[in-house]
């Protein structure tokens, strides 16, 4: 077997395995504990208040762990192949901001009936979708996406998008304030199952879209001139990754909240240990955001139980700290 697939498949089985490790932590620890010998018993006896937890409390944050870290990752690492700029992920892009602004929104102006089970997450899914349009629409130049445009265009919507954030904080009652303040921070606390089978199909589509691309991928790590003489129509698909990337994390914020650094850290770690070869950074990023989410969560609700941080204090801590130390070590991280 060639060294490189065999690094290849070992790295990806390291991840199954860890990513497997992060599942049963997740749903053994807690408020109550469960041993793994009674996590077996309770999945096989489906009944009592443990069952009960495990179904509609720590499962539907494991997957959502799973999805909404793997989106959010997978994302950043394309963009930021896109871009060929270290410090591009979606919250930079201004995606983050205009979903959190949706929901503020509908926070303070009252998410009513209408919106039925979906409430809040809509109006995220709305902002995030009118910034993409946004974006998308003020960076076109004579039918072609210009790269550098959009990028400034995103970081001035997130500040827009703060600053509005801010004048509605500022002039809302006490109790639509914290609501903001603390979905704002995001949390994997969504006892919305069809939101959560939404999050979980857009995550693997995208991954599906973007692996399809692999080849042009990378392709455009090369700079967009290199790519266009290798025959990848660069416009086009430039297009089509910017907008499922915006898509899948657009739907990922809706739902838990603005997280911010899983899509700028992990891509950046595991493209420093696994190189720059997008067959295997594809998986290997979904699998390393998935468990660095699950762990994230793990920390926001047991910190300070039976209170619970948001998960975006902890992803901001750890990933930060993380991303400094790393870079501090190693220029190469920065390196594409």
């Amino acid at each position: 077997m060639d060294k490189r697939i065999k690094k290849w498949v070992i790295s990806l089985l390291s991840l199954l395995i860890i990513l497997i490790a992060t599942i049963t932590l997740a749903l053994c620890v807690g408020e109550m504990n469960i041993s793994i010998v009674e996590l077996i018993e309770i999945l096989n006896k489906k009944s009592g208040i443990e069952y009960s937890i495990l179904m509609n409390i720590r499962i539907p944050r494991v997957l959502l762990g799973i999805a909404v870290g793997g989106s959010l990752s997978i994302s950043g690492l394309v963009l930021q192949a896109i871009y060929r700029n270290p410090l591009v992920e979606p919250y930079t892009l201004g995606i983050s901001g205009g979903a959190a602004l949706g929901v503020a929104l509908g926070i303070v102006f009252g998410a009513t009936s209408f919106f039925s089970i979906f409430s809040l997450p809509i109006y995220g899914i709305i902002g995030a979708f009118i910034t993409i349009v946004i974006m998308y629409f003020l960076s076109m130049r004579r039918t072609h996406l210009n790269i550098n445009s959009i990028l400034l265009t995103g970081v001035m919507i997130s500040f827009i998008s703060s600053s509005a954030i801010m004048f509605l904080l500022a002039t809302t009652t006490s109790q639509k304030l914290q609501n903001i303040i603390f979905w704002t921070m995001g949390s994997l606390d969504q006892p919305n199952k069809s939101l959560i089978i939404i999050v979980l199909t857009a995550s693997v589509i995208g991954l599906g879209v973007f692996y399809y691309f692999v080849r042009q991928l990378n392709a455009l790590r090369l700079g967009e001139s290199h790519a266009k003489h290798l025959g990848v129509n660069t416009s086009l698909i430039i297009k089509i990754l910017f907008i499922v990337a915006s898509i899948i994390t657009g739907i990922s914020v809706a739902t838990v909240g603005v997280i911010g650094f899983v899509g700028l850290v992990v891509p950046h770690l595991l493209r420093y240990l696994l190189g720059n070869d997008y067959r295997i950074l594809l998986i290997s990023t979904f699998l390393g955001g998935a468990i660095f989410l699950i762990l994230s969560d793990i920390l926001s609700r047991t910190i300070i139980s039976p209170n619970e941080l948001p998960i975006g204090v902890i992803t901001g801590l750890i990933g930060g700290t993380i991303f400094i130390i790393a870079v501090s070590k190693s220029n190469k991280l920065l390196k594409f």
